[in-house]
Parts: structure tokens; C-alpha cells; sequence
């Protein structure tokens, strides 16, 4: 009987998809920008133009970060395989949803809305210890006065890091694991975490040991595998 069963298991045709944690996503050396450089295992980018990573978002709460090394004008956030790479401007097609440098986010060459000014905190740095993250906070960025009298922060300065969930329903951006509160709605089709840039900026992309611990709910991009 048990032959049986395994007989009937080799040969069926049904097959089941689950979600695996796949460790060895980075930047795609195949769906860049033809000016873009790709260092660091493929986690670094700069030149001009985009990335897209190399794994889709397929579970249902995803989380990655973004740390800027360097500024210049840089975009940040998600696209499908159909998006203009060679421009450094994202958000400037249909085909992606992104947070710019500017504080603007932008799809189809758009501008969807805007991050408020914040209120100006003392840089956070990564966590010391790699087992200990800090959690993100849940009551989002207080929008402060922006008169002559304020005091703002660069938004956002070398060395922070922009946090990204989605969920196939919202795209939401952090700031060193604070909510910006601006989601972005209507996200649609297979899509990948992409970065662009271009005037001298670099970024990291970091897809596991967080500086900010991801929302509750999300996780670290997984892949889709299928099996018998």
C-alpha cells in the first residue's frame, strides 16, 4: 500500500508553492541600467540608473531597507521587469512606484504625494547587537512647523535607512524605522524591490540582518518555490 502511495505521488501532476527564505537575493546583474555598477556581492549601486532585485515579492507582507552611503539623487521602492532601468529617475513609467530623494513619491511620472518635513533626531545608527533589532515605530513622523523658526533635518541624511513594506495592498516607506504615513495605493503586477540613482549617489540594499526590526507581520523576502 505504502508503494502505492508513493507511486501515485511521483507521477501526479499536482505541485504546491510555498514561500522560502532565500538568503542569496541581491541587485540583478541582468535587469540593471547599461550605466549602472553593481559592488559588494551585487548589494551596492551606484553610476545612473536602476536595479531590480532578483527575487519578486510573492508573500504577503514583505519587508527590505535601503541605507544611503552617499547622497545624490536617488529613488527607492518597487517595479516590474518593464520598467525603464536606463533612467535614473523612478516613478517616471507605469511600471514603478517609488520614493525620491526629493521626498516625493512618484509613479508614471507623477508625483503621488509628499513626506511632510520631520522633526530633526539624532542620527540612529545600526544596532550593536546583531540579535537585538530596533522596533519600528508604530504612531509614524510628527509633521513639525515648517516656519523660518523651525529646525528640520535633511530628509533623509547620508547614513540613514529607508525601510519598505508591502502587503499587495499598501506600499509604505520608514525612516530609520519610523512611518512616513504616506501609502501608496494600487501597486499592480509581479514586482521587485528596485533601486535607481544617479549625481553621485550610493546605496546599500539590505535584504537580512535589519538595522530596523521589519513591522509586525512582515518578513524578509522570501521566494516562491514549487514542489510535489
Amino acid at each position: 500500500m505504502d508503494s502505492l502511495f508513493c507511486l501515485k505521488c511521483c507521477f501526479s501532476n499536482t505541485t504546491k508553492s510555498v514561500p522560502v527564505v532565500y538568503s542569496n537575493i541581491e541587485l540583478d546583474s541582468d535587469y540593471m541600467g547599461n550605466e549602472v555598477v553593481l559592488l559588494k556581492n551585487s548589494k551596492r549601486i551606484c553610476g545612473a540608473g536602476g536595479a531590480l532585485t532578483t527575487a519578486p515579492l510573492v508573500q504577503s507582507k514583505s519587508y527590505f531597507e535601503v541605507k544611503i552611503q552617499q547622497n545624490g539623487y536617488w529613488a527607492i521602492g518597487l517595479a516590474s521587469k518593464s520598467s525603464n532601468l536606463n533612467s535614473s529617475r523612478g516613478g517616471s513609467d507605469a511600471y514603478s512606484w517609488c520614493l525620491c530623494s526629493d521626498n516625493a513619491i512618484r509613479h508614471n511620472d507623477q508625483e503621488i504625494s509628499r513626506v511632510n518635513s520631520v522633526a530633526a533626531e539624532p542620527h540612529i545608527n545600526s544596532f550593536t547587537d546583531e540579535t537585538k533589532l530596533i522596533p519600528h515605530d508604530t504612531q509614524g513622523i510628527e509633521s513639525i512647523d515648517t516656519s523660518s523658526n523651525a529646525t528640520t533635518s535633511n530628509f533623509p541624511a547620508e547614513g540613514d535607512t529607508i525601510g519598505v513594506t508591502y502587503d499587495h495592498v499598501e506600499l509604505n516607506f520608514y525612516l530609520n524605522g519610523k512611518n512616513l504615513e504616506v501609502p501608496t495605493l494600487n501597486v499592480k503586477g509581479t514586482v521587485f524591490p528596485v533601486v535607481y540613482v544617479d549625481d553621485g549617489a550610493i546605496l546599500d540594499i539590505v535584504l537580512d540582518n535589519f538595522a530596523f526590526g521589519p513591522p509586525y507581520g512582515f518578513n524578509a523576502i522570501m521566494l516562491e518555490q514549487s514542489i510535489l
